[in-house]
């Protein structure tokens, strides 16, 4: 069979866009572990069941409704509609690979989305509500915000406002979804005091949690340089290269501005340090130098560690930094293209025009996200419910929402458990010392 030039260029690019889509859904994986670690190990299968869920009824919701909503016939700017279970060829898309091909490598991102708010509300979310938010958020919170940038008939896509993988559209709507939620639903219980101060609650397993960091970090290199949906793309090295150098720089700034302002580098920052260098590269990656993304990503890394304080100072419990990580740096990276992008950038002489742009429009669909989130939570938490009750907070969602552990012989009963004597870092009941099984070593159970 004789193949023309054209047929092989949309091959290539066919198979280059389903290998990126599997990174991102990989990332799923990533997120699973990163969360968690990062918890106490009686939520660490719920957490696990509220990724999975993203990969399964935000996927499904993406394909009902969402795709439709992000990417078809755009409706004054604001939503698309028309080919509501990928129906139809999406012509007015031009693209140049099978529709399928794309509807997969965006779902991988609607389920990312969803995912970073897992991580926020885990140890006191129950799992049924949290799977209508999943819905949701897959229908409607990421494909509007995406429609308006990402679709050509978008009101900000039609400003010219750029958001190259989605460092507005994806990091900074699931981050201010996040902290929407975690205001609706209210910290865990023990992590403040009365007189305002925190409680640290420390992660059960860090390298589990460095595990998932690697796998996101991986990820991204599907995640960003897939967004070219062309392997033919001659940019996605240099992308690929922005991509890392950020998550280097994040990282390395992480570990060391830690080291200054507690006096030891702190593994949870070193890791979140990497994450925010990826969220405020994803946006510009395309179009900023080497050099740009390095220092975009070591500003990533200090705001991180600024962020975790700020928001604990507030009450606002996220346990995996998933507001931090994801909103402060996802708003960070669209006003970092705004300054360095090397074409139109403020530092690179194009005057502040672009950067109000991306100012206006991340802040749009920021508000958007956390609006909507907002009015989501608030609802269910009027009818359905979403906060597990106190016993079952300290029993574990791992027994009450699934009815088994994670670690089966290793997690002690903790109905009568009150929080009182102080051991590691942790209120524990003295008589606890004295139950079977129990040692220090378990103290995060």
């Amino acid at each position: 069979m004789e193949v023309s030039s054209q047929s092989l260029a949309v091959g290539l690019d066919t198979v280059w866009v389903l290998l990126c889509a599997a990174l991102v859904f990989l990332m799923e994986g990533g997120f699973a572990f990163l969360e968690a670690g990062f918890i106490r190990a009686k939520n660490s299968v719920n957490i696990v069941m509220k990724v999975f869920t993203d990969t399964t009824v935000g996927m499904l919701a993406y394909w009902l409704i969402g795709f439709s909503v992000m990417f078809g016939l755009d409706h004054s700017g604001l939503w698309g509609s028309g080919g509501y279970m990928v129906s139809g060829s999406f012509s007015h898309l031009g693209l140049r690979i099978p529709i399928c091909a794309f509807w997969l490598f965006q779902a991988a991102f609607a389920m990312a989305l969803a995912s970073i708010v897992s991580g926020a509300v885990a140890e006191r979310m129950k799992f049924f509500p949290y799977m209508v938010y999943t819905f949701c958020a897959a229908a409607f919170v990421y494909p509007i915000a995406g429609h308006w940038v990402w679709n050509s008939g978008g009101w900000l896509a039609q400003m010219g406002m750029k958001d190259f993988a989605g460092s507005a559209v994806v990091h900074a709507v699931g981050g201010w979804s996040a902290l929407a939620a975690v205001m609706v639903l209210g910290p865990r219980r023990g992590k403040f005091n009365e007189d305002g101060s925190v409680n640290v609650i420390p992660a059960h397993n860090l390298h589990l949690a460095f595990l998932g960091a690697f796998i996101l970090w991986f990820g991204w290199f599907g995640f960003n340089p897939g967004s070219s949906l062309s392997g033919l793309d001659g940019n996605i090295a240099s992308i690929a290269m922005t991509t890392n150098l950020s998550a280097a720089a994040g990282g390395f700034m992480g570990m060391v501005f830690t080291r200054l302002k507690y006096g030891k580098a702190d593994p949870s920052m070193a890791m979140n340090g990497a994450l925010a260098g990826l969220v405020a590269i994803t946006g510009g990656t395309a179009y900023v130098t080497p050099g740009s993304s390095v220092i975009i990503g070591l500003i990533a890394g200090i705001l991180v560690v600024l962020a975790v304080e700020f928001f604990d100072k507030v009450k606002a419990d996220d346990p995996v930094g998933a507001i931090a990580v994801h909103g402060v740096n996802g708003v960070w990276g669209a006003l970092a293209l705004g300054l360095f992008a090397k074409d139109g950038g403020l530092f690179y002489g194009g005057g502040v025009k672009f950067l109000s742009i991306q100012a206006l429009g991340v802040v749009s669909v920021s508000v958007w996200a956390f609006g909507l989130t907002f009015l989501i939570f608030s609802l269910l938490k009027a009818t359905v419910g979403i906060r597990v009750t106190a016993d079952e907070e300290m029993e574990g969602l791992d027994l009450s929402e699934h009815g088994i552990p994670a670690y089966c012989g290793l997690v002690v009963s903790p109905i009568n458990i009150q929080e009182s004597t102080e051991i590691g870092g942790q209120s524990l009941q003295a008589s606890l010392i004295n139950t079977p099984g129990f040692s220090l070593a378990n103290t995060n159970e």
